[in-house]
């Protein structure tokens, strides 16, 4: 058989290939890497405490985990937990999202079929770091297909490291974040995808994940009103293609239809307002789309007249879907939004009717210090990747710099919503450095190429000029060889799309590259790396110091050591030896999910703050005089009473700070109970110039009881740090049962109610012994009548 003697001559056009592929396998290494540097990075808790759960949330959410693992999903699904919000008891199936639930239980279920043996508390405390190295590689994923590879490696190593993101996801903080943030940006990953290529399966698996975001966390609002704000924007701007249409109708339709199969969401898909503007998208991209195919198909003249008739057609439908839209809206007391929504919206909404969100600390605004502390180098190079966006704009680059826009407003709203503007300045931080070190590498390599060039030509006179230019005249050659044989080697799809990159590569080519000076760039160089190497020592610092403490065992350093408080374990574990099954603790809704979790006790209140009358007659409870307490709370069966304190050893997160909330929780549903009671002259104290009603309070005794006998006799108080007003008192509905080590958690039991029929006996003798007169032939009056 003949062989061409092209096909002989030539050399295998394989150092392109070679290149990208030797890139490839770089970047999977990279990343391998970078997922070891996101889990490992988040260990600093389980170094330097012990493997355990932290914080509040987690451990309803281990106790879930352990009921389904235990179970079964389908008795996962119909659990009604009698144990907390007693005597209303809890649907766990209906009232809780299953995703972080249900992915750690999978997992475990996976390991246990390996044969190997983790204990389903394990797989809880090292969920929140498998899944941050998840979402660094999500991040990549998204950041690629906006900027490239090397701004998507840039963006993955900012996201394993940024401390906003460390806060909520070291091990142990087992809370729906964990897995949110990696469904969060793995969903706006698939949608800009699909926008960039159209491609149908792409779409499917967006609302797939989509469907994840929704069974995992609450935020998946964000997610459902961002995107279709992206859409109308490209509408508006003149940017609609059938890659829009394709990357937003899929998601709208089997998203929703995937979401209310959620039981905590339900028909809230299609029925609560921060749903509505995608449907109100929707019909719009429907009428664009509508309107691009009428025009392809007829002339001009037909079009304006088919327009005008779409027009008229579509604004009486408008007008029809926007008043039955604002009819269902006005029909709800909140037009259709949760609480935690309209707070979003309006950031006094819920200090002025919901004071039980508005008492938890992280739905309150961030300081400026927080943003440095939690994005630090990162704020200021997001403004850098904003313009780096713009130039080129495309769709997926405006997609990002609306993302971060939102999340820039919502983070300064709330506070825990800077754990959704943190992948979005890591990825815009991405995009500013690969930029810059794009710049920098390439005026470099300018000045090394000129200088190369010019030692070249003064050498000239002693080489000949045989021995390097045909050298390079051939390489030259062999690589317009190779491009033009390439070209046509492509498949017949790819034509269409030379064609058109033909313009755009000889319009760069004509372009000069931005060329900076060689000094510049190696100073630039240098403080870009110095930069980047402040950033981990803060991330480094920030993850084993700052959010690696679990709150219920606590630290503190002093001039004699370290000091360790486990004192909350402490008293859970004397409530579950020492007391009944079936008892119920009254306690502020903070400390429910470790009561019922770690002492298996029934709570009155928890964290679920789903039933805010049932809150409010705890905080009544708490604000009231001893003996009105102790009727609420026997009214409700309770026998134990758990108080946190923190006067003794400056523990600032006590129930005496958080009193005031407590106070106007419950005036809200029951009006005798008035805050300026509590407040001497719109002051806050508990020293001798306290008001009576808050010295009397329960909450006042129930904490500075026998308070005086650890220092001597001037009750100190170390957090408010002054002296309390009121030393020396009693009790007489309550009894002191249990105090801590350190006096930070104080339990007490209802004292029995006293036999009133002895009581009226008592009065009854006294009373006729003082006032009958002695005559023989009188009988005592009967006293149990």
């Amino acid at each position: 058989m003949a062989v061409p003697v092209d096909s002989l001559a030539k050399p295998p056009p394989a150092s392109s290939t070679l290149r990208s592929a030797f890139g490839n396998v770089l970047a999977f290494f990279i990343l391998l890497l970078i997922g070891v540097l996101a889990f490992s990075i988040r260990l600093f808790s389980v170094i330097k405490y012990e493997s355990v759960i932290h914080e509040f949330d987690p451990y309803f959410n281990y106790r879930v985990t352990q009921f389904l693992t235990k179970n079964g999903i389908y008795d996962f699904w119909n659990w009604f937990d009698d144990r907390t919000w007693y005597p209303l008891g809890r649907v766990i199936g209906g009232t809780v999202y299953p995703g972080l639930t249900l992915t750690a239980g999978t997992i475990w279920k996976v390991l246990q079929s390996l044969n190997i043996p983790l204990s389903v508390e394990t797989v809880c405390v090292f969920t929140a770091p498998v899944f941050s190295a998840f979402a660094a590689w999500a991040a990549y994923l998204l950041t690629k297909e906006v900027k490239g590879t090397g701004a998507g490696l840039t963006a993955a190593v900012l996201l394993a490291m940024v401390p906003s993101y460390i806060s909520r996801s070291v091990a142990g903080s087992y809370d729906n974040e964990a897995v949110a943030i990696f469904a969060l940006i793995f969903t706006f990953y698939l949608y800009v995808k699909t926008l960039n290529t159209g491609s149908l399966f792409y779409a499917t698996l967006n609302s797939i994940a989509y469907f994840y975001m929704v069974c995992s966390w609450g935020g998946y609002t964000f997610i459902i009103n961002l995107i279709p704000m992206h859409v109308l924007l490209c509408i508006v701007t003149g940017r609609y293609s059938s890659r829009l249409y394709i990357a937003y109708a899929p998601l709208v339709v089997l998203g929703t239809l995937l979401a209310a199969l959620v039981p905590v969401v339900g028909f809230n898909a299609v029925m609560t307002s921060e749903h509505f503007a995608s449907f109100l998208v929707f019909i719009v991209i429907h009428v664009v789309a509508l309107a691009y195919y009428i025009k392809g198909i007829l002339s001009p003249k037909m079009f304006k007249v088919a327009a005008t008739l779409v027009v008229s057609v579509g604004l009486v439908v408008g007008c029809a879907v926007v008043a039955v839209l604002v009819a269902v809206v006005a029909s709800s007391p909140t037009k259709g939004w949760s609480g935690r929504s309209l707070s979003l919206l309006d950031p006094t909404y819920a200090s002025k009717y919901i004071p039980i969100i508005a008492s938890v600390s992280e739905h309150q605004p961030p300081t400026w210090p927080s943003y440095f502390m939690d994005l630090n180098v990162l704020a200021f190079l997001v403004p850098a990747g904003i313009i780096a966006c713009f130039s080129p704009l495309s769709d997926a680059s405006s997609f990002v710099i609306l993302y971060l826009v939102m999340s820039v407003y919502f983070s300064g709203v709330m506070v825990r919503l800077m754990l959704v503007l943190a992948p979005a300045a890591c990825i815009m931080s991405g995009i500013a450095l690969s930029e810059a070190f794009d710049v920098f590498t390439r005026s470099i390599k300018f000045y090394i190429t000129n200088l190369s060039e010019s030692l070249q030509i003064d050498a000239g006179d002693a080489v000949p000029d045989n021995g390097v230019s045909p050298q390079n005249d051939v390489l030259k050659n062999d690589k317009k060889e190779d491009t033009l044989k390439e070209r046509p080697s492509r498949k017949n799809k790819k034509k269409e799309k030379e064609t058109i990159e033909k313009p755009s590569v000889k319009s760069k080519a004509e372009k000069k590259p931005l060329v900076l000076p060689v000094e510049a760039s190696f100073f630039a160089l240098f403080l870009t790396v110095l930069l980047g190497g402040f950033y981990v020592v803060h991330s480094v610092w920030a993850a084993a110091e700052a959010y690696s403490a679990p709150s219920i065992v606590l630290t503190s350093h002093s001039h004699d050591g370290l000091h360790v408080f486990d004192d909350f374990r402490e008293a859970y574990a004397w409530l579950s030896h020492n007391t009944e099954v079936d008892d119920k603790v009254a306690s502020w809704w903070d400390y429910g999910y470790q009561t019922t979790a770690m002492a298996n006790r029934t709570v009155i209140v928890d964290n679920n703050t789903w039933n805010n009358t049932h809150i409010a007659t705890v905080g009544t409870a708490m604000s009231s005089p001893e003996k009105a307490a102790w009727e609420i709370f026997n009214s409700l069966d309770v026998k134990y009473v758990l108080v946190v304190f923190g006067g003794l050893v400056g523990y600032p997160s006590d129930d005496i700070n958080k009193f005031l909330w407590m106070v106007r929780i419950g005036g809200g549903v029951f009006p005798h109970i008035k805050e300026p009671d509590y407040l001497r002259d719109g002051q806050y104290r508990i020293d001798s110039q306290a008001t009576p009603t808050m010295l009397n309070s329960l909450m006042y005794k129930l904490s500075y009881f026998r308070f005086v006998e650890t220092d001597g006799g001037k009750g100190y108080d170390r957090v408010r740090r002054t002296e309390i007003g009121k030393k020396h008192f009693k009790l007489t509905h309550f009894e002191e049962v249990f105090t801590t080590h350190h006096w930070m958690v104080r339990i007490y039991k209802l004292k029995p109610q006293k036999n009133r029929i002895r009581g009226k006996t008592k009065k009854s003798k006294s009373k006729t012994s003082s006032t009958t007169t002695p005559r023989s032939g009188t009988t005592k009056k009967n006293p149990w009548h």
